[in-house]
């Protein structure tokens, strides 16, 4: 069955098959729905044991009768258009989050404890989503603005020392999600299970090696950033992380694409924009870093 973690769910992990998912698209000239690994199935013909949806997770239950979940009234499927709307009302209340920062929190040491604080509080929302088994559209919405304040802050902050920072920061996000999209489209990548638990490894040791690193600095024992340093080293790793933002972005445009495929419930849609608008953030992020870089003291 799938993990009850949608962060994991998104990117394609099974507690018990693996990656499930990725290597059981529909196939051309047959069902269009493969009879085997679908993950978002609800009792029909194609339905196999460990269903995630043989039990509704958007279900109805009668609690005072014991009675078993009944699907809710017109729940409907998943499509692209309910991506694109609920994508674009999460990453525009990221902006807007970030515009009224950017303009109401002049530069300062205050801007800056409320950006941390800000960030902090989308964390937690984020992980209080992603331990959930339903979206829940108030917490995403909630992640996106807080993280649109943190976005604004530091935005501005690069702006004051490094002019139009943040205005190519975004032209370059709005480029690797493009050229991601362009490739995985023209099938010059193929989402394997094989690819994504290379893929995996390689992001759970960055982050790793980028914590390590973190307390490495705050206690003085790195000095300069470390591996986040302004100079070649740091330029390297940021390349590095926007490659896995990339990564990041190939198994959230397969997730969209298996759960429109396979008839994933309308909520779902929640969890995909949720999923586009963490990668967009971390790879907006790094790009600003890489563009500081690159800007040198200018």
């Amino acid at each position: 069955m799938r993990s009850s973690n949608p962060v994991f769910s998104r990117r394609g992990f099974s507690r018990d098959n693996g990656y499930a998912g990725f290597n059981a698209a529909p196939q051309a000239g047959g069902s269009a729905v493969g009879t085997q690994a679908n993950p978002y199935a609800q009792g029909d013909q194609y339905a196999q044991g460990g269903n995630p949806y043989a039990q509704n997770p958007y279900a109805q239950q009668d609690l005072q009768h014991g009675a078993p979940p009944q699907a809710p009234v017109s729940t409907g499927r998943m499509t692209m258009d309910d991506v694109v709307m609920r994508s674009a009302m999460t990453l525009g209340t990221v902006t807007v989050g970030a515009i009224l920062a950017w303009a109401l929190l002049p530069v300062s040491s205050t801007s800056y404890g409320l950006a941390i604080g800000a960030a902090l509080v989308a964390f937690v929302l984020a992980m209080v989503q992603s331990f959930k088994r339903t979206a829940s559209p108030a917490l995403i919405l909630g992640y996106a603005a807080f993280e649109g304040v943190f976005l604004g802050v530091i935005s501005e902050m690069y702006n004051s020392r490094w002019s139009g920072a943040p205005f190519q920061a975004v032209l370059g996000t709005m480029a690797v999600s493009g050229a991601t999209l362009l490739v995985y489209k023209a099938g010059w990548v193929r989402v394997t299970a094989r690819y994504a638990r290379i893929g995996m490894t390689i992001a759970i040791a960055f982050v790793v090696v980028t914590a390590v690193n973190l307390l490495l600095v705050v206690f003085g024992v790195a000095g300069d950033g470390g591996l986040r340093s302004m100079g070649p080293l740091g330029a390297i790793v940021g390349i590095l992380a926007i490659l896995i933002g990339a990564f990041f972005l190939t198994l959230d445009f397969k997730q969209i694409e298996d759960g429109i495929a396979y008839g994933a419930p309308k909520e779902e849609a929640w969890l995909a924009a949720f999923g586009l608008t963490m990668t967009l953030v971390w790879i907006y992020v790094e790009m600003l870093r890489l563009v500081a870089i690159f800007s040198g003291d200018d």
